[in-house]
């Protein structure tokens, strides 16, 4: 056992971070569940939304970043989307080899109807919390993403200068 201890508040934050690992693999289940039969699974309409909503069509590494993930396994599903028709690369004026992903009418398509399967299971799943509740948890969630990217960052920079 390690000699320091956990603060009280890096005890709730340890305690918050179990239950967002908890909810993130539930929400991976619940999520493959409801588009299953659209032929999707929650990484592909992860990353459809990604596409939806971004302000520009964007590479597939601005994604990856805007998404917390690896390049490589967006990279991966965004090229057998694109064999299925589903998205589509466009040539990247700012960057040659960092083609642009854009959806397919198809695309379009198939993540509206994601979201018409997503709407009545987000309402219901909500019943009985407060938009106010929800808030909070969103203002504590994205500090803490704020920190985490921070910190990210600072390594980066050791390490580029190291």
């Amino acid at each position: 056992m390690p000699d320091k201890q956990r603060s009280e508040a890096g005890e709730a934050v340890t305690a918050l971070i179990l239950d967002v690992f908890r909810l993130n693999g539930r929400l991976q289940l619940a999520g493959d569940r409801l588009v299953s039969e659209l032929g999707l699974t929650s990484a592909r309409w992860q990353i459809l939304g990604a596409i939806a909503y971004a302000d520009n069509a964007e590479s597939v590494a601005w994604h990856a970043r805007t998404m917390g993930v690896h390049r490589q396994g967006i990279q991966r599903i965004v090229n057998e989307l694109e064999k299925e028709g589903i998205v589509e690369f466009r040539p990247n004026p700012h960057h040659k080899r960092a083609q642009l992903v854009v959806m397919t009418p198809k695309g379009k398509d198939l993540y509206d109807a994601a979201i018409a399967r997503q709407i009545p299971w987000v309402n219901e799943l909500s019943n009985g919390l407060s938009p106010e509740e929800l808030a909070a948890a969103q203002r504590v969630i994205g500090r803490l993403r704020e920190r985490l990217e921070e910190a990210s960052a600072r390594q980066d920079e050791s390490r580029a200068q190291g």
